[in-house]
Order: structure tokens, then C-alpha cells, then sequence
């Protein structure tokens, strides 16, 4: 059947609909739990759990390309996603709500990874490679603009409910039925809207063993996977404890920030800031290549964490201070991050590319996953404090693998 569509009717609601559900379960859900009174310990020990399907994402993935066309696991994910975000809302009031939210964002998360998959198939099957090109800018920024969604606008209107309801599993409750209407209309949309390019259909298994084998015998491969899963062992804690960190009161440690002021300063002003990064990074990474800039993007991943020390031992009350440090790490990680991003493509290159790149995101979300888990313990036992001097020093074993990888002057440069 002819592609008839025109690209701008479904890639921006397709990467919308790809970014959104990834930043409930792993940001939003975080701030949800605090404020409903779960420990750190807790939050950063169960949440850390639902980055398991982008783990193991790389060793199911075959399947999704075997079973179904890639469009029908599109839309059938995106009402999944709809109805599970329903269940979470339903199940907010009650008791229970602890396990029961926790157990459907788990199943949110499973098919949020799988619409991953089949989202980016779809990009490269539906367009030509001139389209491939022309709309990649334009399908992150719409992933961008779902991240500043979830952890900014999201959070705001939650703080609002709060304030106006005084029922505060209520508040979060009517978020979450808004975004599972909101899903479910996306997956309506999309099944009339969504091409159907001839070349979607079910693959076959192939190579599936090979392609595994050859990934583990690349030249240096154990290097490669101890700086993926390293280079972000500080940023893996930190990111489970930074909204808790704000949102906590002083005699906690905290900044004692409302659920409105961390979704301004960490979900709007600071994703603006990691989006300005990850450009800037994007921008000289082409000009002169990775090699030239590693240790600039190194330094930048790390060295800003600093600032949460500071957050943490002088307990500024003015918001824009608040904001300010919140932006300038941000703006560093997102810098720095472009450095690992370029580095998971030159790992994965070769003949099975796309599911060597596969792999390295599976491995790149375990380094988020473990170290996650005992984050909340770490600074329960710790206090702040000295919990962020521990980040700092996580910092460490990243930096020095980064010292020795041996990438080609070239690589990354625009030719």
C-alpha cells in the first residue's frame, strides 16, 4: 500500500506518545510517591525496578519484529499504556495503593519499551532516508517536549490539585485519568492517522544467535561495557534523589520546595537546560569530532554535581538559587551525556547496528537500574550531605575508564 501520509500528521504525536510514558515511570512517579509519604529508601529501591524492561529490551525486541506489523504494536501499546495509566489513577485512593500503582506502572513500562521498539522501526520503514534525515530533529524535540510535559507541566497541575482539593491521592489521581484519556485519543489517532508502509510486516528470527555472538566479541567489548555501565554511576543516584532532595523539609535536609516549584525548576527549567546541553554537545561533537571533546564532556557529566553539595550543606531558600544550580547540572549532564550517546554508536557499529545499538541501551539502563536501587538506603543512612559528596565520588570509575577508550580522532566529526 502507497505511504500517503504526510510525515508532520503522525511523528510528532508518535514521538510525543514515545517520551511521555518513559518520564511517568521514571521521574514523575518518584515525586507521586513522595508526596504521598513513601520513604526514600522505598521510592528509590521499587522505582529503580521499572527500568528492567529497557534492560532486557534488547533480547525481545527480535520478537516484535517477528510477530505483527509494527503499526499494530504501535497502537496496541498506546492503549495499553492508556488503560494502564488508568489503573494507576483507580487504584491512588485506595490503601493498597503502594503495591497496586507499583505493579501496573511495571506493566506500563513493559509496553512503554515496546512501543520504543516499534516506534523506531516504523520511522525507518515509513519514510525514505531523505524524510529519515529531515524529520530526526523534529521527532526529538517532540520527545523533548514530552519530557518538559511530564516533569514540568505534569507536576505543576498536580501541585495545583493538591492545593485546591487538600486530598492529595486525589490530586494525583485526576492527573493520571487526564494522561490515560489522553493516551487513549493518541491511540485512536494513530490508528487511523499512521501509514501503512508495504514493508511492515513480521520478520523472521534470522541470524538472532549470531547477532548476539559477534556484539560480544568486538575488539575491547569488556572496556566498552564497564564505561557503559559506569559512566553514569553517580548521575544514576542523583536521579532518583534530586526531587526528593527538593521537595524535603529542612529539618530532613531538604529545600522544601512545593510540588508546583519542583515542576518548574526541575521539570521545565531544568530540562531546557539538559535539552541546550545535549545541543551545544551535538554541535561541536560534529564540528571537531568526539576525541577533541571527551574530557570537556566528561568534566561537564561530573563536575556540576557539585552543586547539590552545596544545595545540600548551605539549604538556600531563594528559588532562583534553587533553580539556577538545578539549571547549570543539567546543562553540564546534557553536555556530557552526547559524549556516551556518540560512544554507544561506535560500540555498536557493524553489520547488526541497529540491534548492536540494541544492546548497548540495555546495558546503559542496568548502570541507571542497580545503582538506583540502593540510592534511597545510601542517603537514609548517610543524610544529604554526605549523600551527594557520594555521588561526587561515584564520579570517579567513569572518569578514569573514559581515559583509556580508544576512539578514532575522526569519529563523529561531520565528513
Amino acid at each position: 500500500m502507497k505511504n500517503n501520509k504526510n510525515p508532520w500528521s503522525w511523528i510528532p504525536t508518535l514521538y510525543f506518545a514515545e517520551g511521555l510514558p518513559y518520564v511517568l515511570v521514571m521521574t514523575v512517579s518518584v515525586i507521586m510517591y513522595k508526596n504521598l509519604g513513601i520513604s526514600n529508601a522505598e521510592i528509590a529501591f521499587y522505582t529503580s525496578w521499572l527500568y528492567l524492561p529497557w534492560v532486557i529490551k534488547p533480547f525481545w525486541s527480535p520478537f516484535v519484529d517477528l510477530l505483527k506489523t509494527k503499526r499494530w504494536w504501535i497502537i496496541t501499546m498506546q492503549l495499553l499504556i492508556g488503560a494502564g495509566l488508568a489503573g494507576i489513577a483507580f487504584f491512588l485512593p485506595t490503601t493498597f495503593f503502594f503495591q497496586a500503582t507499583l505493579a501496573v506502572f511495571w506493566l506500563m513500562a513493559f509496553s512503554s519499551a515496546t512501543h520504543d521498539i516499534a516506534a523506531d522501526g516504523f520511522y525507518m520503514l515509513a519514510l525514505n532516508e531523505s524524510e529519515q534525515s529531515l524529520f530526526v530533529g523534529i521527532r526529538n524535540i517532540f520527545y523533548r517536549i514530552a519530557t518538559i510535559t511530564g516533569q514540568g507541566l505534569l507536576i505543576v497541575l498536580a501541585g495545583m490539585l493538591e492545593k485546591w482539593t487538600g486530598n492529595i491521592p486525589y490530586a494525583w489521581s485526576l492527573v493520571f485519568f487526564v494522561c490515560a484519556g489522553l493516551f487513549i485519543a493518541i491511540g485512536l489517532y494513530h490508528s487511523y492517522q499512521l501509514p501503512k508502509p508495504t514493508t511492515d510486516k513480521g520478520a523472521s528470527l534470522g541470524s538472532l544467535g549470531n547477532l548476539f555472538k559477534t556484539f560480544f566479541q568486538k575488539k575491547g567489548i569488556v572496556l566498552s561495557l564497564a564505561f557503559i555501565l559506569l559512566y553514569r554511576l553517580g548521575e544514576a543516584q542523583l536521579a532518583k534523589l534530586a526531587s526528593p532532595f527538593l521537595l524535603d523539609n529542612p529539618e530532613m535536609g531538604g529545600l522544601n520546595l512545593s510540588t508546583e516549584q519542583v515542576g518548574i525548576v526541575y521539570g521545565t527549567i531544568g530540562v531546557i537546560a539538559l535539552l541546550t546541553g545535549g545541543i551545544i554537545g551535538g554541535i561541536v561533537a560534529s564540528k571537531h569530532g568526539l576525541k577533541k571533546w571527551l574530557w570537556y564532556m566528561v568534566a561537564a557529566m561530573n563536575v556540576p554535581n557539585l552543586v547539590y553539595v552545596y544545595l545540600a550543606f548551605v539549604q538556600p531558600q531563594n528559588f532562583w538559587v534553587i533553580s539556577s544550580c538545578v539549571a547549570i547540572e543539567q546543562l553540564g549532564y546534557g553536555f556530557g551525556f552526547t559524549a556516551f550517546m556518540l560512544y554507544l554508536i561506535y560500540v555498536a557499529q557493524g553489520p547488526y547496528q541497529t540491534a548492536h545499538y540494541a544492546i548497548c541501551t540495555g546495558f546503559m539502563a542496568l548502570g541507571m537500574m542497580l545503582p538506583g536501587m540502593i540510592a534511597g538506603w545510601l542517603q537514609e543512612m548517610m543524610g544529604y550531605n554526605w549523600f551527594f559528596v557520594w555521588v561526587c565520588l561515584c564520579t570517579i570509575p567513569g572518569i578514569i575508564l573514559a581515559g583509556f577508550l580508544p576512539i578514532p580522532k575522526d569519529f563523529g566529526q561531520k565528513k
